[in-house]
């Protein structure tokens, strides 16, 4: 019987990210057994994927903040699926700015993410080459568009049977302005006329997740409770349908990650003071399955 492994970046507990000792930590499905797989990362590591064939993790990093907001700093890498061999495929400072979630396009070997700072979707081929930038809400060197929470991408999933992406804009801390958005996977096009905003006035949202086979779309929000530091779905809207979606898991501690094992019929989740989480996909049976690993972000897992 195959094994179900979770794999998750921690940023590490330092306050200042130039020292702090992140690292990626594997561990069964049910929080057993878990291990350091990667150590040593430097640069607030934030959204992790696995490719299907299991040969790689990868993983990007927002880089270093600075007195103006986080720098230009960011980048993205690969290790083997034993945690042996990390390259970076994305050099910091050069093709992203503070790239965040980020998910595989197995059919297309591409690799999407979203960039906070740098307020776009963008996407490479799995070895960094032929980077693209898909949407656009700003420009990157103009320090009053960086600044702004209402132009920053996070969160992203793709689909590529239907041709489209799904990101979040996660809006001011707090603040009920978060979005989830969507336009086809070559783009937005001349001043986002492809965009839909399929989601409006949400506390915060983060990261996403979908399940295509069931049409549901989920997603984390770190906004203030009720409403924010839940998880949540909907059914993924038909173009230019409007639909409800519905709170699964509530008192989160500021959710960030999120993954669907669909096999399973089961969801993890973690949040930035250190839990990690298991629940059905309704939202029942939910477990604590580490109270405090560090300072969390992303997770993925993999059937090995």
């Amino acid at each position: 019987m195959a094994l179900t492994l979770l794999y998750i970046l921690d940023q590490g507990t330092s306050d200042d990210r130039n020292t702090a000792d992140g690292r990626i930590f594997t561990c069964l499905s049910d929080g057993t057994q878990g291990r350091d797989l990667v150590t040593g990362l430097r640069s607030a590591p934030d959204g992790i994927a696995v490719s299907a064939d299991h040969k790689y993790i990868f993983w990007t990093n927002m880089g270093h903040p600075g007195p103006d907001g986080w720098t230009n700093t960011g980048s993205i890498q690969r290790c083997d699926i034993d945690g042996k061999n990390v390259i970076t495929i994305i050099e910091p400072g050069t093709k992203t700015h503070t790239p965040k979630q980020l998910t595989i396009a197995e059919k297309s070997r591409k690799l999407y993410w979203c960039d906070r700072e740098g307020m776009r979707v963008m996407r490479s081929d799995l070895n960094g080459g032929n980077v693209e930038t898909l949407v656009r809400n700003g420009d990157v060197e103009n320090k009053e568009h960086r600044a702004d929470y209402l132009r920053w991408c996070v969160g992203i999933q793709v689909d590529e049977e239907a041709g489209y992406i799904y990101w979040t804009q996660k809006g001011p801390p707090k603040g009920g302005k978060g979005k989830i958005l969507r336009c086809p996977i070559d783009g937005a096009g001349t001043a986002g006329e492809n965009t839909e905003i399929l989601f409006d006035h949400l506390p915060e949202p983060i990261d996403l997740s979908l399940d295509l086979a069931e049409e549901w779309i989920y997603w984390t929000d770190r906004g203030d409770i009720p409403l924010g530091n839940t998880v949540n779905r909907s059914k993924i809207p038909k173009k230019g349908e409007k639909t409800n979606h519905e709170i699964l898991v509530r008192k989160l501690h500021e959710g960030i990650g999120l993954e669907l094992d669909i096999k399973n019929r089961s969801m993890y989740i973690t949040d930035l003071l250190g839990g990690v989480y298991r629940a059905n996909l309704d939202g029942s049976d939910e477990k604590v399955l580490i109270p405090d690993l560090g300072t969390v972000t992303g997770i993925a897992i993999a059937y090995l």
